[in-house]
């Protein structure tokens, strides 16, 4: 199988909408897609597209967030990531996450956060950001807690040196999405 990754163009919305649509097999995070892409304050945001061939595949997000007193670090929120049901379990999302996160620390971006499944984001570099004092926008439900996490991508940055409340774009900022 020949997966390639490319970074997506306006042209592309409603091939993401049809992709996060089959992956979750709801309009929920497809509605929110749409809604980060045309969000002005989600910017700069980095949006992929993986493609088997010419049939797109899987789809990952990251936008634009800051840390309350910290607005000097550069950072990104990861949501969604989706793969269509055929392809999951295929290493097709890791491939999304590794090139998301080599672009952005190209583009000198810090941390980038995620509110994701416990065994599947730390296989990938993330760690529960709650005991560096790294909050989500809104509480994170009781005994979901380690699902809240942070990458330094910033290799002279240590996570214990900065804590605070994540900000993220409107679109992102309402409390109906910071359930996992």
């Amino acid at each position: 199988m020949n997966i390639t990754i490319r970074e997506t163009t306006k042209e592309d919305n409603e091939i993401i909408y049809q992709v996060e649509k089959r992956a979750f097999g709801e309009l929920d995070e497809a509605d929110l897609t749409e809604l980060l892409l045309a969000d002005s304050t989600a910017q700069p945001l980095l949006s992929l597209l993986a493609f088997a061939d010419e049939k797109a595949i899987g789809h990952i997000l990251f936008t634009k967030a800051s840390i309350t007193e910290h607005e000097q670090l550069s950072v990104q929120i990861l949501a969604p990531l989706a793969v269509v049901p055929e392809y999951q379990k295929q290493g097709i999302g890791g491939m999304l996450i590794k090139e998301g996160l080599r672009l952005l620390k190209s583009k000198q971006v810090d941390l980038v956060f995620v509110l994701g499944h416990i065994d599947y984001y730390p296989r990938h570099g993330f760690k529960p950001a709650l005991p560096f004092g790294l909050q989500a926008p809104y509480p994170i439900e009781k005994g979901k807690e380690d699902a809240w996490m942070v990458q330094a991508l910033n290799q002279d940055l240590s996570l214990k040196d900065y804590s605070g409340t994540v900000r993220c774009s409107d679109e992102f900022m309402r409390p109906e999405n910071w359930r996992e």
